[in-house]
């Protein structure tokens, strides 16, 4: 297996011609005012990247936003599972071993210790941990309240796996009111299929879908 993969990754025709109907040109923002966006990593901790080489894949465009985003202004918040006990309904839904390993995914150290060695963190960035699909269940997860400290609007969206975690994050955070962007090359899924059908799910409802190439730009890098 090859140590890092980059996923075929594509937004039908159609469904850019329907956004394009709709709205009147196919991306839904233009520019992000840099200042007020913030970049969030969801779930780069290194069970993820056992046996996945698309999550190799991502680690070097999701350190290109990360500077980029902080250079132009603004924040970077790196998001982690935390560690929990199984509960009853994962062990009933996915078997007791398999339930066993998703609620061990990390240790107990905090956010930063948890990430995968080579993503490049700093000090100024934002932590948080969760122990469900979305950072923004409001219950379970203080990022939103630390991106409100900070006054931001906007978010770019990376991390793994597309179809569960950042998909869950993306729902959730334009259910609160963000202009959400997904880099679509800055995010993995365990193939092509489940990548792109969780990229045209967010495309036509919740979010707009670019490359990290695009994001620069909206970035005014």
């Amino acid at each position: 297996m090859d140590e890092a993969r980059r996923h075929a990754w594509r937004i039908d025709e159609r469904e850019l011609a329907r956004q394009q109907a709709r709205r009147g040109r196919p991306h839904a923002y233009d520019t992000l005012d840099a200042r007020r966006t913030a970049l969030v990593v969801v779930d780069l901790v290194p069970f993820f990247f056992a046996d996945n080489p698309y999550v190799h894949g991502i680690v070097e465009p999701v350190n290109a936003l990360a500077a980029v985003v902080r250079r132009q202004g603004g924040s970077v918040a790196w998001v982690s599972p935390r560690r929990t006990e199984p509960t009853a309904w994962q062990v009933s839904f996915f078997g007791a071993e398999i339930a066993g390993r998703f609620a061990a995914t990390v240790g107990d150290e905090p956010v930063r210790d948890r990430l995968w060695p080579g993503l490049e963190v700093e000090d100024g960035d934002l932590f948080a941990d969760k122990s469900g699909p979305s950072a923004f269940d409001l219950e379970d997860c203080d990022l939103h309240e630390q991106l409100a400290a900070r006054d931001v609007e906007s978010l770019v969206v990376t991390g793994t796996v597309t179809d569960v975690c950042v998909t869950g994050t993306v729902r959730d955070a334009a259910r609160l009111g963000y202009q959400v962007v997904v880099a679509a090359d800055a995010c993995a899924a365990p193939g092509d299929e489940a990548h792109n059908a969780a990229l045209r799910t967010i495309y036509r409802a919740f979010g707009d879908v670019r490359s990290s190439a695009d994001v620069h730009r909206l970035l005014g890098d």
